[in-house]
């Protein structure tokens, strides 16, 4: 895939007041994206909204339906699986498949559960994440000066740029 070179127009201030002019303006822009940003996100909120309202019926229908299918093929399992030799029926207007669903196991408060199972002797069933530390890596770069696949990067500075806004403060 052909990369594209996207070239960026740099207006460089030339006074300490268009650097002070330029800040100012970039507050201005930055504002202005936030309000056609959020005046997006209010667009697309309300149309969501239309049409979640407009498919709800539909919604409605299906669960009935659904709910309606899954009562029949209960009562008829045997007559519709061929006495159980089957998991599968087809019918013209579609298929009804009977698929067992692997266990799974729902964990509520694991900190509780995790101090039960220490408590009965059953810690095999807790797993302990090994990580490296590199907050104590930085703490002592000395330490690790011969270990293969670590690098301390050094220091670097960035310039942040913030243009002062002022807050309204909300009323009542």
């Amino acid at each position: 895939m052909a990369r594209t070179k996207i070239e960026v127009n740099r207006e460089i201030p030339k006074t300490r007041q268009e650097l002070v002019d330029q800040i100012a303006e970039l507050g201005r822009q930055e504002r202005m994206r936030n309000k056609i940003e959020n005046e997006m996100n209010e667009a697309i909120t309300k149309l969501k909204k239309r049409y979640e309202e407009e498919a709800e019926p539909c919604n409605q229908k299906i669960k009935a339906i659904v709910n309606g299918v899954e009562a029949y093929c209960e009562v008829h399992r045997e007559e519709l699986t061929d006495g159980g030799k089957t998991k599968t029926v087809t019918l013209p207007s579609g298929t009804l498949s009977w698929r067992k669903c692997p266990p799974s196991c729902r964990i509520t408060k694991p900190e509780d559960v995790i101090a039960m199972l220490k408590k009965k002797g059953l810690s095999r069933f807790i797993r302990v994440k090994e990580e490296i530390s590199k907050d104590l890596i930085l703490a002592e770069p000395e330490a690790i000066v011969a270990v293969k696949g670590i690098a301390i990067v050094s220091e670097k500075e960035e310039l942040s740029i913030e243009p002062y806004e002022v807050k309204l403060e909300a009323v009542g």
